[in-house]
């Protein structure tokens, strides 16, 4: 749909970076080409809530005007990039994806992952289309219009992170960040052909951001590549005081040692997530384990339990969040929205006591999976990317609703807050991705593995057809 015109298409992050450091591609000129596809493609994607045109070219000048100065700018110089609308941007409001947010005030400063991203060099560029309150799988948002595919823009970009995933996907950007509570960066990965990572909870500080569940949330890069999304990593890590969730760990480089090189010990996981999956992505899957050398299938017994106590723990902590206004405001969210909080608002306590209680159960099964792997591969989502507005996906030989159901199979693996990366398998008539699962804080494990399996072409960011 959109032709990836410019040099600069053929290079990946670092590299476009080193030459803007050197002096051989203009920060400025790199932002202008960025600036003139968002113009084109989205009136239709709808990617982008805010073109920040004016920062764009104000930072990018300052990139080039240090690198005239003999300074360095960073490792990210010049690289221009997006965030999901709940990140806080100074001066803006952050809707969250909602008009509820707009009699807030604007931020004061900006998110710290994103001043991490500038501090590097990095360029922002605007901010990205979401579902209201980053719930919801989909992207199609009642208040700022649905997202589109750019792989196809009659199919959803998936979400909660989807404009974010879209405007990698159709090089409007060179990455992006965006936040994953049940799978809202694993599933726009998966419908729209690019990587995404969701990293350990409590790895990337969420100061800065609107929350949706403080026990879920988590924050995350996508890009079209593993050395993207990896250098992209490395330079927002590091702990961070306001977010309490935050653990106070060494920042652990993953670029330095990724390689194209696989010897680890991996199994696929079968019962909920085979169940659950139709061909495409079941066969996806196993593409991967084929690849990575996994003979073994192993049963996460307690994933479907694990499913549900997320979607509890879920609408309880974000009805709870959004109490007063559902009281004040009611009539002002979108209804599917408004709908799920109401019902959060209305569990029994000792429900999300036992989902809770579950937590820890569950969090010891997937330990014990980790004594004997190295990693674990699923399917992302249970299917490709549906059409926008389509009611129902088929999963088990069931019409299950599709907005809700999206994240039957990323949900049980954010409840214990594991490192994932998901990687895009080429598929009829879209790609599919494919969950690479590793223990706490081993996200250096996945993004090795992502890295082997884009080395041997089995994993690929999906390229986009011109107009």
């Amino acid at each position: 749909m959109i032709l990836l015109d410019h040099r600069s298409d053929l290079m990946g992050i670092a590299d476009i970076a080193q030459a803007v450091r050197r002096g051989r591609i203009s920060a400025l000129a790199l932002v202008e080409s960025r600036l003139a596809r968002i113009e084109r493609a989205n009136p239709l994607l709808n990617c982008f809530t805010d073109i920040m045109a004016d920062r764009a070219r104000r930072d990018a000048q300052a990139v080039d005007a240090m690198v005239a100065a003999g300074q360095d700018p960073g490792p990210l110089a010049g690289i221009p990039f997006g965030v999901k609308d709940n990140y806080d941007v100074a001066g803006r409001i952050t809707t969250a994806g909602s008009i509820i947010n707009l009699d807030r005030r604007p931020a004061a400063d900006d998110a710290v992952l994103l001043r991490r991203a500038s501090a590097a060099g990095a360029v922002l560029i605007g901010t990205q289309n979401m579902d209201e309150f980053a719930y919801g799988f989909t992207t199609e948002n009642a208040h700022y219009g649905a997202t589109r595919n750019p792989l196809d823009p009659e199919r959803s970009a998936g979400g909660s992170s989807g404009g974010s995933g879209a405007s990698v996907a159709a090089g409007l950007c060179d990455f992006a960040l965006g936040t994953d509570t049940n799978g809202s960066i694993r599933v726009p990965s998966s419908f729209c052909g690019i990587f995404g990572l969701k990293p350990t909870f409590g790895r990337l500080p969420r100061t800065g951001t609107f929350p949706f569940v403080h026990e879920l949330d988590h924050l995350g890069p996508f890009a079209r590549s593993v050395a993207d999304l990896a250098l992209v990593y490395d330079m927002i890590q590091g702990f961070d005081a306001g977010d309490l969730a935050c653990m106070d760990r060494p920042v652990e480089p993953v670029t330095p040692h990724l390689s194209t090189g696989w010897n680890g010990r991996a199994a696929r996981l079968a019962g909920w997530f085979d169940e659950m999956a139709d061909d495409q992505a079941c066969a996806a899957a196993m593409r991967v384990a084929d690849a990575l050398g996994a003979t073994a299938s192993v049963n996460l017994a307690g994933a479907h339990r694990a499913r549900a106590a997320a979607f509890v723990t879920t609408a309880a902590s974000g009805g709870n969040l959004h109490r007063e206004a559902l009281h004040r405001r009611a009539g002002d969210f979108d209804p599917a929205t408004r709908d799920r909080l109401l019902a959060g608002l209305l569990l029994p306590a000792d429900v999300l006591l036992q989902a809770q209680r579950f937590r820890a159960v569950f969090r010891e099964q997937v330990a014990e999976l980790f004594r004997e792997h190295d990693l674990l591969i699923a399917p992302a989502t249970p299917c490709a990317a549906p059409l926008l507005g389509q009611p129902t996906i088929e999963v088990a030989g069931e019409a299950l609703p599709t907005r809700p159901n999206i994240g039957l199979l990323t949900q049980p693996l954010s409840f214990v807050g594991l490192p994932i990366v998901t990687v895009p398998i080429a598929g009829e008539p879209m790609p599919i991705g494919v969950q690479l699962i590793a223990r706490p804080w081993r996200e250096d494990l996945a993004l090795r593995a992502a890295a082997y399996l884009e080395h041997l072409g089995v994993a690929r960011a999906a390229s986009v057809e011109p107009c």
